[in-house]
């Protein structure tokens, strides 16, 4: 009894600590919401209507009220603003406006959930499937897929999006033609200092690192310019530890983690020992990784396997950045693309792209370990997970 009062306060004051960070975007004085927006991005093409919203009961863990938000094309990955008055989504289709990759910009009440479009623009490349919004709110950035390529785009004060202030095309050379093909940027993350943009390259092996200017909307080749995982790996989505000494890539084709050191001073990872996110030997023919996060409490990350149809749990050595294996969860996962964990660090939900559902999911803090919450919640072709606090 006394051990989970004293875990159940200690979640208590992180979350305190998380919703009154930037990340949070919490006003000091602002109080713990009891309940979260849910946006879920998704792709279009198969019964989907767009950016759905749904309500997270944080004292049981219950998903409900599903609502279509916005009805836009092909809206497959989401950022939210650090004020939580806009959020922003890729076009990986581009719209009838762009033809080509787009971003699409959207006013949010955080007291309603609701969604307006503001504009959109072009991502300057074909396929956009991630961005972020910068810690000043500032600037949208932004990577593109099959264009092989990252961009900024700057933020108005409505909301809206201005031309873009910032391009980069990637290249290099590939190690695998047959299954990488070229430069594919599949990522674009920014780190707790604003200050450098990492961009994780499929394509190339490489997680590119750009010196970045919130003021210009400027993004400049850090020296040294990336930091590179083994040949044929396919770093896809990348996340920073809490701390800011390390960081974590996970790797699309050989199904690994690769932990990097990180000085925050000078931009420059350094690659660690590499982890995989299925039992040693797993038949790897046919799997695939997705997503990768660290828990707020910087003691675990996550990363999602695809045809594994599974969740991969680590525990995080906080003297070094390196993982141990923790176990998997697989309970009702059908091809996890995606997955977020709320800010609160009580729950992690998974998008199952091909499961047309979400799972909730309530985790351990001590372990790491995940235990569904009541059924799966429907959704059509989720790919993205994003969290809004419900203002009162």
């Amino acid at each position: 009894m006394i051990r989970a009062y004293v875990a159940a306060a200690a979640l208590a004051a992180l979350a305190a600590v998380l919703f009154a960070s930037p990340s949070g975007s919490r006003a000091a004085d602002e109080p713990k919401p009891d309940k979260l927006w849910v946006f879920v991005g998704t792709y279009t093409n198969k019964g989907s209507k767009g950016i759905y919203r749904y309500e997270l009961d944080l004292a049981t863990g219950k998903l409900s009220g599903k609502a279509l938000a916005a009805e836009v094309k092909g809206p497959s990955f989401l950022a939210v603003h650090p004020s939580r008055k806009f959020l922003y989504a890729v076009n990986e289709g581009g719209t009838e406006a762009t033809k080509d990759g787009a971003i699409s910009a959207f006013a949010l009440d955080p007291k309603t959930g609701a969604l307006k479009m503001l504009n959109e623009k072009t991502s300057g490349g074909a396929g956009p499937c991630h961005l972020v919004v910068d810690a000043k709110g500032k600037n949208v950035l932004a990577a593109n897929y099959t264009g092989g390529s990252v961009t900024c785009v700057p933020i108005k004060d409505d909301g809206s999006l201005g031309e873009p202030t910032a391009f980069i095309q990637h290249t290099g050379k590939v190690a695998d033609p047959k299954r990488q093909g070229g430069p594919h940027a599949h990522s674009i993350n920014l780190d707790a200092a604003n200050k450098f943009a990492v961009a994780a390259d499929l394509g190339l092996d490489k997680v590119f690192v750009y010196k970045f200017d919130a003021g210009k909307g400027t993004l400049t080749p850090n020296d040294p310019p990336s930091a590179s995982t083994a040949q044929r790996a396919g770093p896809r989505h990348f996340a920073f530890h809490p701390s800011g000494k390390f960081a974590y890539a996970i790797n699309e084709i050989d199904l690994t983690v690769t932990p990097f050191a990180y000085d925050a001073e000078k931009g420059v990872l350094t690659p660690l020992k590499p982890v995989l996110t299925v039992p040693e030997g797993t038949d790897r023919n046919g799997l695939s990784t997705a997503e990768v996060q660290v828990h707020p409490s910087g003691k675990f990350v996550y990363g999602s396997n695809r045809g594994h149809n599974s969740i991969a749990i680590f525990t995080i050595n906080e003297k070094t950045g390196e993982l141990t294996p923790a176990g998997h969860f697989s309970k009702d996962v059908k091809m996890p693309r995606n997955f977020g964990i709320d800010p609160t660090g009580a729950y992690l939900i998974i998008a199952n792209q091909e499961g047309n559902s979400l799972t909730v999911t309530k985790i351990d803090p001590k372990t790491g370990a995940l235990t569904e919450v009541g059924e799966p919640v429907e959704a059509p072709t989720p790919v993205c997970v994003k969290f809004v606090p419900v203002a009162k």
